[in-house]
């Protein structure tokens, strides 16, 4: 399983990545896309958009089943990864560069409550 270890993870399965401009970039873990299978289509939410910590703001949907994205971390979201619409197959080849959106967080601080790699990979070892 690819954990890359410059990343925070939820236990909902999404990666957080914070860039250099304070924003953070999400998506969805290697695990979550193998558990979903060949993705189909996503549907992600629009820059501008105000989001609460833990709310459903995107959606990807496989073969098997259509599973909420959450944001982490309260925030206005500054960017979609339009190109995703035409290939939501990205996710599945690589789940880590095929980001799904941006956040510019209300307080950076709530990044220090998600896990490591670490962590995560031991969250994931015993679903």
């Amino acid at each position: 399983m690819n954990l890359p270890t410059d990343l925070k993870y939820t236990e909902s399965h999404e990666w957080i990545r914070t860039e250099s401009d304070g924003t953070v970039t999400i998506g969805i873990t290697d695990h979550a896309q193998a558990a979903l299978g060949d993705l189909v289509y996503v549907e992600l939410p629009k820059a501008g958009r105000a989001v609460a910590a833990g709310e459903a703001c995107a959606i990807v949907e496989s073969v098997k089943a259509a599973s909420d994205v959450y944001a982490p971390l309260a925030g206005t979201i500054v960017a979609g990864n339009d190109a995703l619409s035409g290939e939501p197959e990205a996710v599945n080849e690589n789940a880590y560069d095929a980001w799904l959106f941006k956040l510019k967080p209300t307080d950076a601080a709530d990044l220090d409550r998600f896990m490591d790699s670490a962590a995560y990979s031991r969250l994931i070892a015993e679903a």
